[in-house]
């Protein structure tokens, strides 16, 4: 079955939410230690997509994975660099979903005349750390027990690609 990939509206709330929602309450891989609701998630969709690109990926009419851009910090410095995330769902992850979603996003990005791209990922995350590295990102640090979720500290390593 042919994915298609496209750019989110805020009908696809409700999937974008079904797949993150194991994400939040189930791992660290997520800070967010609530799920937002269908209402929150189609206010991100549509203020992200303002100015970065916000993605999905389908099969059959179901949507199976997402990826958008977002600012990366506030000083006007910032501006041309942005925040990447991408999530596939538990069913469909290692099907090369989060490789495609990336490279149609970070593409995107440099349309957009983003200059970088930074993803965060809570370590340890191999299979995260594998797709960002698979689209040309490198490791640039890591912030030692940053997020405290489920009762202990999670270290955050980032990756940053020139676009």
């Amino acid at each position: 079955m042919t994915t298609i990939l496209r750019a989110a509206t805020i009908s696809d709330a409700a999937a974008i939410q079904a797949i993150y929602t194991p994400i939040v309450e189930s791992t660290a891989i997520s800070f967010e230690e609530e799920v937002p609701s269908v209402e929150e998630m189609a206010r991100r969709i549509e203020t992200y997509s303002q100015t970065h690109p916000y993605l999905v990926a389908e099969r059959g009419g179901v949507l199976l994975g997402y990826a958008y851009g977002s600012k990366h910090r506030d000083r006007s410095a910032y501006r041309l660099s942005a925040d990447v995330t991408a999530y596939v769902a538990s069913a469909a992850r290692g099907q090369g979903l989060g490789k495609q979603l990336y490279q149609a996003l970070l593409p995107g990005l440099a349309e957009r005349g983003y200059h970088a791209a930074f993803a965060a990922i809570t370590q340890p995350n191999a299979a995260s750390v594998a797709l960002h590295e698979s689209v040309g990102f490198t490791k640039v640090g890591i912030y030692r027990e940053v997020g405290f979720k489920f009762g202990q500290w999670h270290d955050v390593g980032w990756w940053q690609r020139v676009l």
